[in-house]
């Protein structure tokens, strides 16, 4: 029996309305840490462009290093839902470039779906994607990829005539074969009323309770705050105070030589440092 999750049982969370927990990170480790918390999805964001390369925006990140992170996570995470981010240029060119480098991430890092961050001008690579058998979660409100267009981002659907414009968007994407949604930076009262009229599941970036499931990226979880950290992201964990408190105890004890110690060190077997010891005497 298979035990991973499958895009049947986020239609059914949906259904029951059983919120989807997802979270998004880029390494084995941390993936094995998410997998071990019972998360429902892990999405691998091109935010690792920000958070593992530091870069200012998503846009350096390349397609060869999203797929590599994204298979390390599956290897962590084999059971969980995974999704993976496509990055700038990977699919804007056209469509057969879209199908060719989502198609990649299904074959070479095992993710169930892949996302585009789209407007209506994507109908199509949505459309041509998904007919080719490849799921896609359609990203829509704030789109970090547009930061260059943007010039810098404010909240989405915060008029009645944004907000109607976002829902029709929204209807849109699915009558085109989207299977998913991620909603960025949207209100909280615009991205409620998607979820409630979409067929497919919704997951919130910073886009309030009314949806599916709710996402955050792992650094902003745990504390390690960076600044980039987006307003609506919360930390459930100090690791970042406590992670240099760490790195200064293992840096007091080198400098003290108190690490490493006997217990931490490797030794030679009974009787062969006399030998040796012999040996060099031989050779001088």
């Amino acid at each position: 029996m298979n035990a991973r999750i499958t895009i049947v049982d986020l239609l059914n969370a949906k259904q029951q309305r059983r919120p989807i927990v997802a979270v998004s990170c880029y390494d084995y480790t941390t993936a094995r840490l998410v997998a071990q918390a019972q998360a429902d999805m892990i999405l691998v964001g091109d935010s690792a462009a920000q958070l593992v390369l530091g870069h200012d925006c998503t846009l350096p990140v390349s397609l060869d290093f999203m797929v590599t992170i994204t298979a390390a996570v599956r290897r962590a995470a084999p059971d969980l839902f995974l999704v993976a981010d496509m990055p700038f240029l990977s699919y804007q060119t056209s469509a057969a470039d879209a199908i060719r480098n989502a198609g990649r991430f299904l074959t070479e890092a095992g993710v169930q779906m892949v996302k585009f961050e789209v407007t209506n001008a994507y109908l199509d690579t949505i459309r041509a994607v998904s007919n080719a058998g490849i799921p896609v979660m359609a990203h829509i409100g704030i789109l970090p990829q547009w930061i260059t267009t943007m010039g810098r981002f404010r909240a989405e659907g915060t008029t009645a005539e944004a907000a109607m414009e976002l829902v029709r968007t929204a209807e849109q994407m699915v009558r085109a074969g989207a299977a998913a949604f991620l909603i960025e930076g949207t209100a909280a009262e615009v991205a409620q009323v998607i979820t409630e009229r979409s067929p497919v599941p919704v997951i919130s970036c910073g886009s309030g309770p009314g949806c599916d499931g709710q996402i955050l990226v792992a650094p902003d979880i745990l504390g390690l705050a960076t600044e980039q950290s987006p307003r609506f992201a919360k930390a459930f964990g100090d690791l970042g105070i406590r992670s240099i408190e760490a790195f200064r105890a293992y840096g007091e004890a080198v400098r003290t030589r108190h690490f490493p110690d006997s217990d931490h060190s490797y030794h030679m077997k009974a009787g062969q440092l006399q030998k040796l010891e012999e040996m060099l005497r031989e050779n001088r």
